[in-house]
């Protein structure tokens, strides 16, 4: 790889970042993890707020181009590997279909599930980013019932960012399990680049855990 693409990943385990390593994985380039230990609040530190001031992971570094947020992460790297043909080119009709499940996931279905588990009573159908949490699991459901992805047989990087999202709101009752989705799911977890990353989140995690309990038991 080029020094223009050397790709760095701030990362913590089994959080918004696990997903984006595992498009690492999946385009199969070289990376380096930069870890924060996000129990012992080493994202809140000035070295990390200088790279996201909101403390957030996942941040990507490639060359000399910094990115943060999700769905700009992985529209950015399955873009500049468009061999492995994670992303539909410009060109392509399914080119607008890809786009729009990218940027839904950030801007209404993170919301709608935010404003769920917070028993937050959401605005009007017009105040609201995503209308109402019903027509837009609804609207997610009718996608996946017609294909095996979101794009019908086209796997692309949006099933990624979605199909682990679905495994973790649905896991911890934020979203209901439905047939669709639990097909939808099955088929992601099957990838080997989800289960070698989940073990490893496992791992690093417990590490973690350890880590935050002897800070702790030194205070």
């Amino acid at each position: 790889m080029s020094k223009d693409h050397q790709i760095t990943l701030f990362y913590s385990p089994q959080t918004r970042a696990t997903g984006v390593r595992v498009l690492l994985e999946e385009l199969k380039v070289p990376y380096d993890l930069h870890v924060l230990n996000m129990k012992t609040g080493e994202q809140r530190q000035p070295a990390y707020l200088a790279i996201n001031p909101l403390g957030k992971v996942p941040a990507v570094r490639v060359g000399e181009t910094l990115i943060t947020e999700q769905g700009a992460i992985y529209l950015y790297l399955a873009d500049l590997f468009p061999e492995v043909g994670l992303a539909p080119a410009l060109s392509d009709p399914d080119r607008g279909a890809y786009l729009r499940w990218l940027f839904i996931y950030g801007s209404c279905f993170e919301p709608a599930v935010v404003d769920r588990f917070m028993k937050r009573e959401p605005g009007s159908l017009n105040e609201t980013p995503y209308a109402s949490y019903e027509s837009l699991i609804d609207m997610l459901d009718d996608a996946l019932k017609t294909g095996a992805y979101l794009l019908g047989d086209r796997f692309t990087a949006a099933d990624l960012l979605w199909g682990i999202a679905l495994r973790w709101t649905t896991t911890f009752g934020l979203v209901e399990a439905r047939p669709a989705f639990q097909a939808y799911m099955a088929r992601i977890d099957d990838r080997a680049s989800i289960q070698k990353v989940s073990a490893e989140d496992v791992a690093m995690a417990a590490e973690h855990e350890a880590a935050a309990a002897l800070l702790k038991a030194a205070s």
